[in-house]
């Protein structure tokens, strides 16, 4: 039996990362096998990469570059983790994926939806995800919420300006609103166990 894939999306601070934990938490209750990870890394060749583009300090890399970047480093977490896990019928919970690529180098900083989706078919083999759960949240309140989190830390993406971020969150909705059957968008809003019966109805886990 084939596992299911859930990936988390979303801007700075909605509360991917939370949600996955919940979430985890809620399937292995049920005495499912649940794989939680993360992108950019997840294995060690993916987390290399992840230090290289997020990094506060370093080279700076041009957007086709770190579109590339981003790629690699998913071509080998579909390989090496999320890939033998579906096949031994875990579920695959992934705090970002191929959409955040699309958002943040395409929508935030202009590369073709096209390029992206074609990097994605040689690196990854095109593979989606069953589910894309999209939290949405208050664009004052998501900054408040990585305030607290961060302490004014933010990696190199993160720090981007407002209006980089605002692309950013447009460009979800928009893929979203172009392939429904995929999406679940879902209000980031209020406590995180209010959040988290949002999600589990959304993925049909309720």
């Amino acid at each position: 039996m084939s596992g299911r894939f859930i990936v988390f999306e979303g801007g700075e601070g909605v509360g991917k990362s939370t949600q996955s934990q919940l979430l985890a938490k809620a399937l292995r209750a049920r005495g499912l096998e649940v794989v939680t990870t993360r992108e950019p890394g997840g294995t060690p060749g993916a987390e290399a990469i992840r230090a290289l583009v997020l990094a506060s300090v370093g080279p700076t890399w041009s957007v086709r570059a770190e579109a590339l970047l981003f790629a690699a480093a998913r071509a080998d977490h579909v390989e090496t983790l999320i890939r033998p896990a579906l096949a031994r019928g875990a579920w695959v919970l992934c705090d970002r994926y191929l959409d955040s690529s699309r958002a943040y180098q395409g929508g935030g900083s202009g590369l073709q939806d096209a390029d992206i989706m074609a990097l994605h078919r040689i690196g990854s083999e095109a593979l989606l995800p069953d589910v894309t759960v999209l939290l949405t949240l208050d664009p004052a309140e998501a900054a408040a919420r990585v305030e607290r989190r961060d302490e004014g830390a933010l990696d190199r993406i993160g720090g981007r300006a407002a209006d980089y971020h605002a692309r950013v969150a447009a460009a979800f909705l928009r893929y979203a609103a172009e392939d429904p059957a995929r999406f679940a968008v879902i209000a980031a809003e209020g406590a995180p166990e209010a959040v988290h019966a949002r999600v589990l109805a959304a993925i049909g886990a309720a």
